[in-house]
């Protein structure tokens, strides 16, 4: 199974970082938050990954390009112009990098990896920017059981993101960004059928907008409700957050064991 992860936003609200980097590259205990992300993931047994790059994707290409020499010890000798690899730390993934350009929109960075995802019978996606400790492996589940296009994790954070209405586990209405009604929102955490793609015009598509609310009018969207942690690293005080969670040896979201 595949995951795609949308990686390609400019991160306007933590300008502190992403003047430099894209923001899935900002780091949370010393590594990439999307790193985070694809650890979940993995920890589910979801090791292929494809990630929508645009702005500075070069950043996140380095990354992966020299992926193994940031988790292996290494001595380099000048001298003859060597290098002996002490320790390897390697992850089982396999990971595609796309270019889907700098200004596409989430629903359009979608459509443009469609290639990569067509003889898929489900995939996953998320954001490169939050965290959670949502049971992947039950949404997914979740997912087969009910036998719609598309579910997504449903939880209860901040009132600025979007809302969903539900009846006994389907999504009847979807509303961005409402302020503070206290009900569950989108938590970004999505199992999807390929055939959710066909609803997406082109590059200017918001995934949040006409695909989802479509696919809730047409009871085609299911909620698999979460409980737990869930935070997206929107600002320098959620990175800030969940560097202090890390820190403190007591990650919610650490569902691997190293």
């Amino acid at each position: 199974m595949k995951a795609v992860i949308l990686a390609g936003g400019l991160g306007t609200r933590l300008s502190e970082e992403t003047h430099l980097k894209p923001k899935p590259m900002v780091e949370i205990g010393g590594k990439p938050i999307l790193w985070h992300i694809m650890k979940i993931y993995s920890a589910h047994g979801v090791n292929e990954f494809i990630v929508c790059c645009g702005y500075k994707g070069y950043v996140i290409k380095e990354y992966f390009a020299n992926y193994f020499l940031h988790q292996s010890d290494v001595t380099f000798s000048m001298e003859t112009n060597t290098m002996e690899v002490h320790r390897k730390r390697a992850e089982p993934w396999i990971v595609t990098l796309v270019d889907t350009g700098d200004d596409t929109m989430t629903g359009g960075r979608l459509k443009r990896v469609a290639d990569y995802l067509q003889n898929e019978e489900l995939f996953c996606l998320t954001y490169g920017d939050g965290v959670s400790d949502v049971d992947v492996t039950k949404s997914i589940d979740f997912h087969r059981r009910h036998g719609k296009m598309a579910t997504l994790a449903a939880t209860f954070p901040p009132g600025r993101f979007g809302a969903i209405d539900i009846v006994k586990d389907r999504v009847c209405s979807f509303r961005e960004k409402p302020r503070g009604d206290g009900a569950r929102i989108n938590g970004g955490f999505f199992v999807l059928s390929p055939r959710v793609i066909d609803r997406i015009s082109g590059d200017m598509s918001i995934w949040e907008q006409e695909p989802l609310i479509g696919l809730a009018e047409d009871g085609e969207l299911m909620a698999f409700t979460h409980d737990g942690f869930w935070l997206p690293m929107d600002t320098l005080r959620d990175k800030e957050k969940l560097e202090e969670l890390w820190e403190s040896g007591n990650a919610p979201w650490k569902v691997w064991e190293s």
